[in-house]
């Protein structure tokens, strides 16, 4: 058991029951030219976050910890994307439109695809949701539960919404839910800190939030120094 100094107080976290999930690190949030960006978002905030990120994903995987990583997306006949999310939104691109990156946030497209510094490895779990919950619609709560994880470390895109609703999704599940707070980003910061102040309200109300580094070493010493970023080869 590690102890993670977190707000709004201290966390204990079991190895042996913790996985991490990095919440749609994908290329069409995150780059120039995507989804993202077509409706007029500053994509620097999001890029800031991924060595962070990479931190965070080492520090798990050199602990032989899960890491489990969602997509948004949808299938290519928009058959599970309903059509308020379709058409509503700012001006720009549309869900299924083409885009610079293929058809925007279909399975399968380029633009759809995680990030290549962040890209999963051989044996993670990749889920791939038509919500912004990443427990609506898919088989994560059954590999959580074949896992016999009880504890949750979120990443990832964007704080206030998929990352968010997911929290609280694993909050109403029975999860203990940590947000790693320099491994998220919005494209609006004021959102991220309103959004992760909402969470840790009332005694964590839907969870904890604390820093890579004090994450890593709660789970084991993993610091800066041990987790080394990782590299793009066979993304």
């Amino acid at each position: 058991m590690g102890r993670v100094p977190a707000r709004p107080f201290d966390l204990d976290l079991d190895p042996g029951r913790t996985a991490l999930i990095v919440i749609d690190m994908q290329r069409d949030f995150l780059e120039p030219g995507g989804f993202g960006e077509s409706l007029g978002n500053d994509v620097t905030h999001l890029q800031a976050i991924v060595p962070a990120t990479q931190r965070l994903i080492a520090g798990f995987r050199s602990a032989g910890l899960p890491v489990i990583h969602t997509r948004e997306c949808h299938q290519p006949d928009l058959s599970d994307c309903p059509p308020a999310k379709r058409l509503r939104g700012a001006p720009g691109l549309r869900i299924g439109d083409d885009g610079p990156m293929g058809r925007i946030l279909i399975a399968g497209e380029p633009g759809a695809e995680i990030v290549p510094e962040l890209f999963p490895i051989e044996g993670e779990i990749v889920v791939d949701k038509p919500g912004k919950g990443a427990f609506h619609a898919t088989d994560l709560g059954e590999h959580l539960a074949r896992l016999g994880i009880s504890q949750l470390v979120f990443a990832g895109v964007t704080t206030e919404v998929c990352v968010q609703t997911t929290m609280r999704e694993a909050n109403d599940r029975g999860f203990e839910c940590l947000i790693a707070e320099d491994a998220t980003a919005s494209y609006f910061p004021d959102f991220k800190k309103t959004a992760i102040d909402m969470m840790t309200a009332q005694g964590a109300i839907v969870g904890w939030a604390a820093p890579v580094d004090a994450i890593l070493e709660g789970l084991g010493g993993t610091t800066l120094e041990t987790a080394m970023p990782l590299t793009t080869e066979g993304a």
